[in-house]
């Protein structure tokens, strides 16, 4: 949970986004503090994926403020990318690469030393059951392999913040209960993860906290136990996406 005296790790404030006339996201503003595992939920095109990519700096937008550890997204952003790490959706990575090589250009993105990124990289993959197939050519792995490969290089710099955008698809699991123990890890030291997920069962059971989005307005946020009272958090989020019930 959160640490008393200590600012957010992720602050966003009055976020907005348009494409040409059509208004994305608006005037969206959450916190996450450091310790929390915060949800973020809504349908197909409600704007997660468009808040998640301006908060790792893969897209520009147009109102308000994201800071990551007080850095300014749109200010410094190599600043800020240095807090944190991305997985997304769809886990692209170099096919000319093996994994180790993966792994080592992450390891030289972040400066990490190559004692301590092999050391790191070593114990996650044999975590995550993949270290035999390091020197393999990513080309020849599986999509479950490569979401694998990507997870360890985001945790090789133990970065403060983890955005994930559907972290578990594709894994099985085995794998999908090591890495919701590495996130939980994470926060234990300190960080914070933020993640996107249409799999509300995981985020109920795996959350401290959960923002609700429907067509680019947050509905409600807060504690999983407040957002979702004495019902479910499925049938929560479907009667807010149902009604557009204003938080």
């Amino acid at each position: 949970m959160s640490t008393q005296n200590e600012r957010p790790i992720l602050e966003v404030d009055g976020f907005r986004k348009t494409y040409g006339d059509k208004v994305a996201v608006r005037d969206l503003s959450l916190a996450v503090e450091p310790g929390d595992i915060y949800g973020f939920v809504g349908h197909n095109g409600a704007g997660k994926t468009t808040l998640i990519r301006a908060i790792v700096g893969a897209q520009p937008f147009d109102g308000g403020t994201i800071r990551v550890c007080g850095v300014d997204v749109a200010a410094d952003p190599v600043a800020a990318k240095r807090r944190l790490a991305y997985v997304p959706d769809n886990p692209d990575v170099y096919e000319f690469m093996t994994g180790v090589q993966y792994l080592a250009y992450m390891g030289d993105v972040f400066g990490v030393p190559a004692e301590v990124r092999a050391r790191r990289a070593a114990e996650l993959a044999e975590r995550l059951e993949i270290a035999g197939d390091l020197g393999e050519p990513v080309s020849s792995y599986s999509h479950g392999m490569r979401q694998k490969l990507v997870i360890i290089g985001a945790l090789v710099h133990d970065p403060r913040l983890l955005v994930l955008d559907e972290p578990f698809v594709g894994l099985d699991p085995v794998a999908s209960h090591e890495v919701r123990a590495m996130l939980r890890e994470l926060t234990e030291r300190g960080g914070a993860v933020f993640f996107s997920s249409h799999v509300l069962e995981v985020v109920e059971r795996l959350c401290d906290k959960v923002a609700v989005i429907r067509s680019g307005e947050l509905l409600r946020a807060g504690t999983v136990d407040e957002v979702r009272g004495d019902e479910t958090l499925e049938s929560v989020f479907l009667e807010l996406v149902e009604e557009g019930e204003v938080r």
